[in-house]
């Protein structure tokens, strides 16, 4: 928040790209609100989080309810799915939500049992021994594992059901959407939605990737194999949808227009409509999340495939 409250107050900035998770989203978002700045998360998917700080709080992001009710009947038929088990990371606020209250309910919903519903698996951002609760997975024979947690936790769990032999396919959210978890088990299928992903056909996807994969190699020092994730393809996205509307909306970049601009960047979101993203057009709803394409896809022996495309309508459901 005192960052949040810098850029806006101190430094003047017409809008803010970030913050990143649900998490810190649910604490800067009010700040947005009361600075009266434009705020985009490209990554907080947890439901109504954007909603509970119109209206200058936006994410380029679906809500995970609305990308579940797409990615578990196809887990589901894929894989002849009738048990799961379910294991999140307790201490991150959209793997939390979809691991307890988002998944249990499309389960339900797709007839499909959870095994521990009475003894729920979590552990903590940051916890690298998770060995006693797959041991309770490997126990309980599941047909499938829910894994919620950001890939980069979500690795731990996978690499230790590898090493327990617990070869399950695995369902989550957008959370696991990394080239890097492909590497933990390629022999574990992963099924999880996704607003992009770095094999994605299309121009403007390929081009990004070929772009942005030297310069985060040189930048962060991550490994050649690591390839752009949805979170840099929405931060982008982002960025870009803000000098649109610096160029379109009539920003004078003016001290004294402070006000006045920030307002017609806020405006110039609301009203957007088919802004080109990587993935195809761009709109907000009226609780502030992206309208857009996704894809169901699944990784297996190092590569994410496309499955099932559908689209976040404006209503907040699922669409075409």
């Amino acid at each position: 928040t005192n960052d949040l409250r810098k850029l806006a107050g101190d430094d003047h900035v017409l809008a803010v790209a970030g913050p990143l998770t649900s998490s810190a989203a649910e604490v800067t978002f009010p700040v947005a609100n009361e600075m009266k700045v434009v705020s985009t998360s490209q990554a907080s998917s947890k439901p109504g989080v954007a909603k509970l700080n119109r209206p200058w709080a936006f994410r380029n992001t679906i809500d995970e309810g609305v990308l579940g009710h797409a990615t578990v009947p196809y887990y589901k038929k894929t894989f002849n799915i009738k048990t799961v088990a379910i294991i999140f990371d307790a201490k991150d606020a959209t793997a939390a939500t979809v691991g307890s209250k988002i998944m249990p309910g499309l389960m339900k919903d797709n007839g499909i049992e959870i095994v521990n519903a009475n003894d729920p698996l979590s552990f903590n951002t940051g916890d690298l021994d998770v060995s006693a609760q797959v041991t309770k997975i490997k126990s309980l024979n599941p047909d499938g594992v829910v894994v919620s947690a950001d890939y980069s936790q979500a690795v731990t769990v996978i690499r230790e059901m590898k090493r327990q032999g617990v070869i399950k396919p695995v369902v989550g959210s957008t959370q696991l959407i990394s080239s890097a978890i492909l590497k933990a088990a390629p022999e574990i299928p992963i099924v999880a939605p996704a607003s992009f992903y770095a094999s994605m056909p299309g121009e403007k996807a390929e081009k990004f990737v070929k772009e942005l994969t030297p310069l985060l190699h040189k930048i962060s020092g991550l490994p050649p194999e690591i390839e752009p994730s949805m979170y840099d393809a929405n931060i982008y996205e982002i960025a870009s949808i803000y000098i649109d509307a610096v160029k379109n909306a009539g920003v004078t970049g003016k001290p004294e227009d402070l006000e006045a601009d920030r307002t017609k960047i806020r405006d110039y979101m609301t009203k957007l409509k088919g802004f080109a993203g990587l993935g195809g057009p761009i709109s907000f709803n009226e609780d502030g999340d992206a309208i857009k394409a996704f894809y169901i896809v699944q990784g297996q022996n190092g590569t994410w495939q496309s499955k099932v495309r559908g689209c976040s309508a404006p209503d907040g459901k699922q669409g075409c």
